[in-house]
């Protein structure tokens, strides 16, 4: 038994090996990142964003700010001022720097900066797993997953606000610049800053385009009704069944059918008085049994103008009925941030709402995100058919890039919840795919001899998909989609930690949920043992 304890010198000159990689062993983890940054991925458009040869210090290698970001994001760190301290107090993070500690403003810029070079860092990695044996394609699975904006719920405003807003601002500026004219005179002062440096409020900004959304928005949605309404008719008029119309469409019809009867009738009227005309000119003696009311009296049209009013009637209750579901409504309405005007409210699973995206992710079947896309679509279905071909897109380079050998480099089958079902999306051409039309339980109970799961009055290929998950095959294969799908999305939020983005506005936002579906994949590789140094090493740089 040791009869005192160790020596605390902290007098000591000398702390850590004189080389830098006796600082952590040989199989850390970090050697391997920046190994693969350094040597196995081209980083070029990294370097496309950086300046050089311009007057200042030189800047930092982006090399080297890519590898710190990938460690913080694999680490669970995404607060560039949490970096900048780790930068100096952690090993691993020094070992990166070389020790070059940059700072926090260093990292934010160049995180801010790399939009346009994630989309080729995702596909990079990619290609670098499906190098090394990754990337198992018999059965893949779609699954959506809300992430937090860098954004507050009580950031947003309705259109109203907002106009209110922009008119403020407007009333502001212009009553800033009257001041400053009046104080300094009109015309340049000759000390203003150069336009190149200046740079107006981003939040005058922010309220623009958050506005500009929810007018789009609804400019949208009002031509699509006029889209409906225009189909309808068009369908009418060629005969086909058309099925209950739009209200648009019955008032634009009705409208329609009034001119037509009133035109014929005043046809018929004009013509007889011409008929007239002409036996008083020759025979000098008029025809009989005159028209006795209008065009506009005569019973067709009559019947007609009825048929309008009722129409306008029906589409006036309409109208009422939607503006009292909009007073009446609960839920939140068709609202913009004016914090992140890209985020929308998102429903979350056990009721309420979050300020965020939604992000649509295919996975492999051995785990690794082969396709994603950052949305704000609260909704899931409009997107497996753009989802599918993303993910079809990424199958060929994965093939082509994966040992020789394999027979799993094609998608085989699609699997997705119930939130994608759709007879679109059931019978658009591509892969084999089970589509839930139902919840789980549901679903595993009618596999037990019991009544198909969904609608009974469903159309004809969901119930078609209803009776193939009631089968045996179908439902065992089906039983994958939540360990594939949605494993990644547990790693991300759980394992990464990363419940929320650090960047706004649309464009930023989905880079970094990219970057982070690509450090997910890096990690991945390297958990299931496929990445190590002597993978690394037999793979030419």
């Amino acid at each position: 038994m040791a009869k005192r304890y160790r020596p605390v010198d902290r007098d000591q000159p000398y702390l850590f090996p004189p080389d830098m990689r006796e600082w952590l062993p040989p199989g850390h983890p970090v050697w391997l990142v920046i190994r693969v940054v350094e040597e196995h991925l081209d980083t070029s458009a990294f370097h496309a964003v950086r300046r050089t040869g311009g007057a200042g210090a030189a800047g930092y290698d982006p090399d080297m700010l890519l590898a710190v970001l990938v460690w913080a994001y694999a680490s669970g760190v995404t607060s560039s001022r949490r970096m900048e301290q780790l930068c100096g107090t952690d090993v691993a993070f020094r070992l990166i720097c070389a020790q070059n500690l940059p700072d926090h403003v260093t990292i934010a810029r160049f995180r801010a900066a790399f939009a346009a070079a994630v989309p080729v860092f995702f596909a990079e990695v990619l290609r670098l797993c499906a190098r090394l044996g990754m990337g198992r394609l018999g059965v893949v699975a779609l699954d959506g997953m809300k992430i937090a904006a860098s954004a507050s719920k009580a950031a947003n405003r309705a259109e109203g606000k907002l106009v209110r807003l922009a008119r403020d601002i407007v009333a502001a500026h212009a009553s800033t610049d009257a001041a400053e004219d009046e104080l300094f005179g009109e015309g340049r002062r000759g000390d203003e800053v150069p336009p190149e440096a200046w740079r107006p409020g981003s939040r005058d900004e922010r309220i623009a385009a958050a506005l500009a959304s929810l007018q789009a928005e609804r400019e949208a949605a009002e031509q699509a009704q006029k889209a409906r309404a225009e189909e309808f008719r068009a369908r009418q008029r060629a005969g086909q069944r058309t099925g209950c119309s739009p209200d648009r469409a019955a008032v634009a019809l009705a409208e329609e059918n009034l001119a037509r009867v009133t035109a014929a009738r005043q046809a018929r009227i004009d013509d007889w008085e011409a008929r007239n005309a002409r036996s008083l000119a020759q025979a000098g003696k008029g025809l009989r049994n005159p028209p006795r009311r209008p065009a506009s009296q005569h019973v067709r049209a009559r019947q007609a103008a009825a048929r309008l009013e009722r129409a306008r009637r029906r589409q006036a209750e309409a109208a009422r009925r939607a503006a009292d579901r909009e007073r009446n409504r609960k839920g939140p309405g068709p609202v913009r941030n004016i914090t992140d005007p890209g985020s929308r409210l998102m429903p979350v699973r056990g009721g309420g709402f979050v300020q965020g995206y939604n992000a649509q992710n295919v996975t492999s079947e051995d785990g690794l995100i082969i396709a994603t896309e950052l949305t704000n679509d609260p909704a899931d279905c409009t997107w497996f058919e753009p989802m599918m071909r993303a993910a079809e897109r990424a199958a060929t380079p994965i093939g082509a890039s994966r040992p020789a050998g394999r027979h799993d480099d094609q998608i085989g089958l699609m699997l997705a919840d119930a939130g994608y079902c759709s007879e679109a999306n059931l019978t658009t051409s591509g892969p084999d795919r089970l589509i839930a039309v139902g919840k789980l339980r549901d679903l595993e109970k009618a596999a037990r001899d019991g009544p198909p799961a969904g609608r009974q009055r469903a159309r004809p290929a969901t119930l078609a998909m209803a009776g193939r998950l009631k089968t045996e095959d179908g439902i065992t294969a089906y039983r994958h989609r939540g360990h594939i799908a949605e494993t990644p999305h547990g790693n991300i939020k759980h394992n990464l930690r990363f419940r929320q983005l650090s960047l706004r506005g649309t464009a930023k936002a989905s880079a970094e949920w990219a970057f982070t579906a690509a450090i997910h994949n890096l990690l991945k590789a390297i958990t299931s043992g496929h990445l190590t140094a002597s993978a690394l090493t037999t793979l030419p740089a």
